[in-house]
């Protein structure tokens, strides 16, 4: 089998197409523990308190008949409370689960707790193995649905990450950052990778769903010569996005307002996006548990986001997806 490495950008012609043309949004949640995320990573150094919050969250989608895709790392898949609250609508195909690597909470334990080795496609492939096979055994068991969707934590794929997931049996991965550079880190540089989804090898066996990141602005069509040059100088990113010349809008409600969002989503329709990826971390459930929310007040205005966008897509045509839509409808 030709798999072609998610560090890769694929050619035009691995670009997938639905059958019926209309365009797609998924909603992925990077269902994780919480952290302090200033501080350096630890194992012990994390908790489960926002947890209960999924149910609420659980209720809005079902209400705005919204298919959420909760991406479960190790210390959410041993939480009883987040198996008691997501089993029931499992079953009814009201959610679905699938996998995101955290390494450094997620065993084995064999590699040091580093920058670096935060991102799971730097390990060596047998524990980078090891780490998703025990985490997928330990969400089928205690959910009682076998995951087929898969995201490494820090959107850190590797060179072996796409033949160790089709080797597992996913069916699709959702690691693939478009227009970010996580290099400086140790991490994998995505800025020339398509939103486009791709197949990642040439039996179309593995699907790729990239998080969906637009330029915006008059200069966005040098966007990726330009943006990249600037990491170091966010003033002069201020001012380039306050000019309307250029500003890079990732579809989430975690640092991107919703008329940016718009003007995102505006974008990757006209660029003929036929799927949209969403996502945001599930600790920004709890004020206090991400830099951003930090207030019941800004929860409302979180919540307050997806009702805006959900009617802006509704409006613009774009259907709410899901896993199970996904390959029913992708064309092979």
């Amino acid at each position: 089998m030709a798999m072609r490495s998610l560090l890769d950008p694929p050619p035009a012609s691995a670009f997938a197409r639905f059958r019926d043309r209309i365009p797609r949004f998924l909603l992925t949640v990077d269902t994780e523990e919480e952290f302090d995320w200033d501080s350096p990573l630890s194992r012990d150094t994390h908790g489960t308190q926002h947890v209960r919050r999924l149910a609420n969250f659980q209720e809005f989608c079902e209400a705005e008949k919204v298919v959420p895709i909760y991406l479960v790392d190790w210390p959410i898949a041993n939480s009883a409370v987040a198996a008691d609250i997501l089993r029931e609508p499992l079953e009814n195909g009201m959610a679905e689960i699938g996998l995101q690597l955290h390494p450094w909470v997620n065993p084995p334990h064999e590699e040091e707790v580093t920058q670096a080795n935060s991102f799971a496609g730097n390990l060596p492939p047998r524990l980078e193995t090891a780490k998703i096979d025990t985490l997928r055994d330990i969400i089928e068991s205690r959910f009682g649905v076998a995951p087929l969707i898969y995201r490494a934590g820090r959107y850190g794929a590797g060179a072996h990450t796409a033949q160790i997931l089709s080797d597992a049996g996913f069916a699709l991965d959702t690691s693939v950052r478009p227009k970010f550079d996580y290099s400086h880190a140790g991490g994998p540089d995505y800025r020339n990778h398509p939103a486009h989804p791709y197949w990642v090898d040439d039996e179309r066996s593995l699907l790729e769903l990239p998080l969906t990141t637009a330029y915006w602005g008059m200069l966005r069509r040098q966007g990726d010569a330009i943006y990249p040059r600037l990491w170091r100088a966010p003033a002069l990113r201020g001012m380039l996005s306050r000019l309307g010349l250029l500003e890079r809008v990732p579809l989430t409600p975690e640092g991107t307002s919703v008329d940016e969002a718009i003007r995102g989503i505006d974008i990757a329709l006209d660029d003929g996006l036929p799927l949209l990826v969403f996502s945001f971390h599930s600790p920004s459930l709890r004020p206090g548990d991400t830099p951003y929310v930090r207030s019941e007040d800004d929860l409302d205005e979180l919540y307050q986001w997806w009702r805006r966008i959900f009617a802006y897509l509704e409006q613009r045509g774009v259907k709410p997806s899901s896993i199970k839509d996904v390959m029913r409808t992708v064309e092979r």
